[in-house]
């Protein structure tokens, strides 16, 4: 108890706990369509990545479940024929406190996706190289900029569905 003339101590804001508990592969799919019906001529390829992000709230308290969804597509520059195509979920389950509720969303679409792509990014570059491409190795992925870029896509939707007055 504090004593007449001193003041209370503020008290700190707890340290954020996090901890990955589990990362497994929830669907894997690699189509080389390049073995399948066979491509003539120059192959210049041409890849496409995208990303979709999923989070939720488990049963267990302070648990949390995050999907990657990576969608990679390789045409020929020149033709525009697939070279491959590859789907790949990959998840974690998070152990995380301390987080305050208003910044929970961010934190489970940002920090946990950090925290697993580069698993990600092996995979996807064994995938490739044992499917009979070059191992593909992925940019790092800016998911604060991914983030952000959602939430102004959302926003522009709900503005565009609004009855104008």
């Amino acid at each position: 108890m504090a004593e007449k003339g001193e003041k209370p101590q503020e008290q700190q804001p707890q340290q954020i706990k996090m901890q990955v508990l589990a990362q497994y592969i929830r669907d894997l799919s690699f189509e080389n369509i390049v073995a399948q019906k066979g491509v003539g001529g120059e192959v210049t390829p041409e890849i496409q990545v995208q990303v979709n992000l999923d989070a939720k709230k488990r049963s267990v308290e302070h648990q949390y479940e995050v999907i990657m969804k990576f969608n990679i597509t390789s045409k020929n520059k020149e033709s525009g024929d697939p070279l491959f195509i590859l789907e790949l979920e990959y998840g974690g389950i998070f152990h995380i406190e301390n987080v305050p509720e208003e910044q929970m969303h961010p934190f489970l679409l940002i920090e946990c996706p950090r925290m697993l792509f580069p698993y990600v990014r092996r995979i996807v570059g064994d995938v490739t190289r044992d499917g009979g491409f070059p191992a593909l190795n992925l940019e790092n992925i800016d998911f604060l900029a991914l983030y952000r870029s959602e939430l102004q896509r959302r926003a522009q939707e709900e503005a565009k569905d609004k009855p104008v007055s």
